[in-house]
């Protein structure tokens, strides 16, 4: 992508703006409900070393996602509200995050597969003309990397620990990849505005991007990611992704109901 950057969502058509706005949420979303993830295993993760990167992840979910909430302000949208106020059937992250993880093969799964196909999107848009994303995504995705560091030893160490966990680390990959990529390169008009906009590539050069990366650690398990295949089927584009939202406990945490009488802004 090149030629000249957009400075506000305003500058945009309406196409393009609408496709824009539910880009900004479907990250949002996704870093705060894998944030809510990770820091279900920070008593439960395989060692306290581990407890402790799990702790460090969420607390970089959460600050991304707080940076892309704020990006909202663009579309003359409160992020607080965003934030705080809406219903499970309104968010945007991936399917694969709507339930938690049951056990430490879903764990490192879910971080080599659904937090991989969130910095491929990330990647792509910081490299678009959409100047808040070219000035603000390169250090979440700075950031980012540790947790792919951490992704790959832990998968590669459970494909070769056990038959058992092999198992369970490859059943986990194929149950949260057909989603994850429809979500990650939706084809759907929205998803075109943006490419044709130049605000991000368009779906096959992300999904491309997503393969050089984890493509190889998949491989350790005979997954061949070039051949999977998107599973779309109750799409809502006007959310990208599909029907459902995440579980009551995961929406009341994001919002802070608990919380609520003692929230400070």
């Amino acid at each position: 992508m090149s030629g000249s950057t957009v400075e506000t969502a305003a500058d945009l058509p309406p196409d393009a703006r609408q496709g824009l706005r539910r880009l900004v949420i479907a990250l949002a979303d996704a870093k705060r409900l894998m944030g809510i993830r990770y820091s279900d295993w920070l008593l439960g993760a395989p060692s306290i070393e581990t407890g402790i990167a799990a702790s460090s992840m969420a607390q970089d979910e959460w600050g991304h996602a707080r940076l892309l909430y704020a990006m909202l302000k663009a579309f003359d949208m409160d992020p607080v509200q965003v934030e705080h106020e809406r219903s499970s059937d309104e968010y945007c992250s991936p399917d694969a995050l709507d339930r938690p993880f049951e056990d430490w093969a879903e764990v490192v799964a879910g971080c080599v597969v659904i937090d991989g196909a969130m910095s491929a999107c990330l990647r792509s848009f910081a490299g678009g003309s959409y100047e808040p994303a070219r000035s603000r995504v390169p250090k979440m995705l700075a950031e980012e990397e540790f947790h792919w560091d951490m992704a790959a030893a832990w998968y590669h160490r459970l494909a070769k620990a056990s038959e058992e966990a092999r198992t369970r680390l490859r059943d986990a990959t194929l149950e949260m990849l057909p989603s994850t990529l429809a979500w990650m390169a939706p084809e759907d008009s929205a998803a075109n505005a943006l490419s044709d906009a130049g605000l991000t590539d368009g779906p096959g050069a992300i999904r491309s991007s997503f393969e050089a990366v984890v493509g190889p650690v998949l491989a350790e398990l005979e997954i061949d990611l070039s051949t999977a295949e998107a599973r779309s089927e109750g799409w809502d584009e006007s959310r990208g992704r599909g029907p459902g939202g995440p579980d009551d406990d995961a929406i009341e945490r994001a919002r802070g109901d608990r919380n609520r009488m003692l929230f400070v802004e």
